[in-house]
């Protein structure tokens, strides 16, 4: 995972479910004066766009599945392709090796595919096999992981890092006060520090918890994976005798987490979870332990890059805007999933 940090933080798309479907705001009758003129801009008729139109074929490449949200996101993809009727697939074996990555998109363009889903391993070294996509006239929808320039997609599509720090915060805080707890000491299992993406969830975290008069105390930096946040979150249990709240910014390396807590008997603290696995939320909405919640970093975008890659190769737009073309970004949300909604939010769960 991965993120854009100069990108208009505007979470106005939900999932694959609002594109291309019904549209919302009601056109102006026949008898309205601003009806003939079209002097009022409103949202475009939906029943083209939902309705099958002309056949189209789909490059889809990604990373290897080994991990929960990466493996969520071929899942997800290839589920939503199989929704429409009009939609044919063509998608690689998901690799870490870019140059591989690179030869499979090159052998998507030579297909002639109407439109690419590229999550690429590496945004920058795939970002020359995106500008060829692009000068050969085939639109690129880059998910996620971005390319060096926009010349190398049409339209982007990914999650929201900074604001997951700034979620996550803000309900660490409410929680803590809601336990009168005026001086709390806050934890944070991070991902891996190099990454962009690390650097803005933590950066968000700390400026949401400043505002509210809260402070980062013990941190620790995992890998993504059960082990790595099962030995960090150990050690930094060992190095804090006091604990009130603990993030962890990815439902993967939380298996490993919750296993560290449970294995130190402690139990005076809640704990925050990132990305939104269905394994997570399941824990979440027992209420057993110490996960409260989880802020969304959701795998659902790669079914809206379907959705959209297929607009995209019909020529459509997006029904419930008023623009006549797609968005040339769009930023997803980073909702915090309580025990309250939880049920809510399961459809969009992943296997951690």
């Amino acid at each position: 995972m991965t993120t854009k940090s100069n990108l208009a933080r505007r979470g106005f798309l939900s999932g694959a479910a609002v594109l291309g479907a019904g549209a919302v705001l009601a056109g102006c009758t026949s008898n309205d004066p601003e009806d003939a003129s079209g002097g009022q801009q409103q949202a475009a008729g939906a029943a083209d766009n939902s309705q099958p139109g002309r056949n189209v074929t789909l490059g889809f490449s990604a990373p290897a599945a080994d991990h929960g949200w990466m493996a969520a996101m071929t899942i997800n993809a290839r589920s939503q392709a199989r929704q429409f009727s009009d939609v044919k697939l063509n998608a690689t074996e998901g690799t870490n090796d870019v140059n591989q990555q690179i030869a499979q998109v090159e052998s998507l363009i030579n297909a002639k595919v109407d439109a690419l889903v590229i999550l690429p391993f590496d945004g920058k070294a795939l970002t020359a096999v995106g500008r060829q996509a692009m000068d050969q006239g085939i639109p690129v929808i880059n998910v996620d992981r971005i390319f060096d320039t926009p010349l190398a997609y049409r339209t982007w599509i990914g999650g929201d890092n900074y604001r997951m720090g700034v979620n996550a915060a803000n309900f660490m805080a409410e929680e803590l006060k809601r336990r009168n707890v005026s001086n709390p000491v806050i934890g944070e299992v991070a991902g891996i520090d190099a990454l962009p993406l690390t650097q803005e969830r933590s950066q968000g975290f700390r400026d949401s918890l400043r505002r509210h008069g809260f402070r980062v105390g013990p941190r620790v930096a995992a890998d993504f994976t059960p082990e790595s946040g099962e030995r960090q979150t150990a050690n930094l249990l060992q190095s804090a005798s006091k604990l009130d709240a603990l993030w962890n910014h990815d439902d993967d390396q939380g298996v490993g987490v919750i296993a560290a807590i449970e294995n130190s008997g402690r139990d005076e603290f809640f704990m925050v979870g990132g990305a939104g696995s269905k394994n997570m939320m399941t824990l979440i909405k027992n209420d057993s332990g110490p996960l409260k919640a989880t802020v969304l970093y959701s795998p659902s975008m790669a079914s809206s890059a379907i959705a959209l890659g297929r607009l995209l190769a019909q020529n459509k737009g997006i029904a419930d805007l008023a623009e006549h073309e797609i968005p040339a970004e769009i930023t997803t949300y980073s909702a915090v999933v309580t025990k309250r909604n939880v049920d809510q939010y399961m459809d969009v769960g992943f296997d951690s």
